[in-house]
């Protein structure tokens, strides 16, 4: 679905975006994605300016993020609940909900320790480290 070509990734979240926005039937993944796009409106400026955003740089710094990254790890922690891919995130997750008693707020917290999993992997220290990845998700429901 998605290549490793940065301007084909976002033409994804571009597209579903203007198809969900046309009324236009939508696929399950951009049905996913328009969703998303809903619950954060400040990125949807980005989406409807179309082929603009393809080359775009967001800098944190500059207090620009990246809304493609963001809205990437959405998807990518509502694939793992899917398929319970850490074992036991499905759980963990569910466990926290009733904690936390908000997905978007949970799915937050969640996303920054996916941030830090995907850096450290990053670096050089190794394989994903699925076990600390939930060790975090543990600490971070509970901030």
């Amino acid at each position: 679905m998605f290549s490793g070509n940065r301007q084909s990734h976002r033409r994804v979240f571009i597209e579903a975006w203007r198809k969900a926005s046309n009324g236009e039937p939508l696929e399950p993944l951009e049905h996913q994605i328009a969703e998303l796009v809903r619950r954060h409106p400040e990125y949807q400026r980005v989406l409807e300016a179309g082929d603009a955003g393809l080359d775009q740089d967001f800098s944190v710094d500059l207090g620009q993020p990246n809304p493609f990254f963001h809205l990437g790890l959405h998807l990518a922690v509502i694939e793992q609940l899917s398929i319970d891919q850490p074992r036991g995130i499905r759980a963990l997750y569910q466990s926290l909900l009733r904690e936390v008693g908000d997905q978007h707020s949970l799915d937050h917290r969640i996303m920054e320790c996916l941030t830090q999993m995907l850096w450290m992997t990053q670096q050089g220290s190794g394989a994903f480290d699925e076990q600390a990845y939930l060790d975090c998700i543990k600490g971070a429901g509970r901030a």
